[in-house]
């Protein structure tokens, strides 16, 4: 009886989590519907509500926003909205941080998220997953003696959540698996391994 009631968790258990992850996302997303004149709603002129309406919606405008900005004209508007915003001190401040960071992850260059690497922590007996986030700024630079990289070590099963640390490069052993397998596994808490085992290690802790 204990064998069949934890089959049935394993197969419930990811379906219920999944529905409740996509439920939460077309939730928020179709909180888009608010930009619309109350008398534009599905449930206004047709008498009831359509999940998922608010999804398309923002889906139309994430591409026609695309499509505006992707020429001359619309990169004129985007600086001249950048410019009013640039003239407001915290949001300034806000957007710009925004910004930089969302232009570093999601564009193609850069190494911000692209290097999943082994670290020491929290102590030298004790390895973690971490992102190579980059590497130190020149402020910080000038003042270490040894090549360092920046990492973020993210927390389980909140991947979201973490710690950011400058180590020595010759202390990291760089991993061959993607982001998104490094990230299930911190999800899982180790319960997920990756789908590639670390034939190829870059560089290997001297102290080891």
């Amino acid at each position: 009886m204990k064998k069949y009631f934890i089959t049935g968790l394993l197969i419930w258990i990811p379906l219920v989590i999944t529905a409740w992850v996509l439920t939460s996302i077309v939730g928020a997303m179709d909180q888009s519907l608010r930009l619309l004149p109350a008398a534009l709603h599905p449930v206004n002129w047709l008498g009831f509500d359509i999940p998922g309406a608010g999804t398309l919606l923002t889906l139309l405008i994430l591409f026609f926003t695309g499509l505006i900005t992707a020429n001359i004209v619309g990169q004129k508007l985007v600086k001249f909205w950048e410019g009013i915003l640039a003239r407001i001190p915290v949001v300034k401040s806000i957007y710009y941080s925004v910004k930089q960071v969302s232009d570093t992850l999601f564009s193609g260059s850069g190494e911000a998220f692209r290097k999943v690497l082994l670290v020491r922590f929290p102590h030298p007996e004790a390895w973690a997953i971490a992102f190579q986030t980059g590497t130190p700024a020149r402020q910080v630079d000038e003042l270490l003696e040894e090549e360092y990289v920046s990492v973020f070590i993210p927390t389980a099963p909140s991947p979201v959540n973490g710690f950011f640390f400058f180590v020595r490069k010759r202390e990291t052993i760089e991993l061959d698996i993607s982001v998104d397998d490094a990230i299930k596994y911190v999800v899982s808490m180790g319960v997920v391994p990756p789908q590639q085992r670390y034939p190829n290690l870059v560089g290997r802790a001297q102290n080891e």
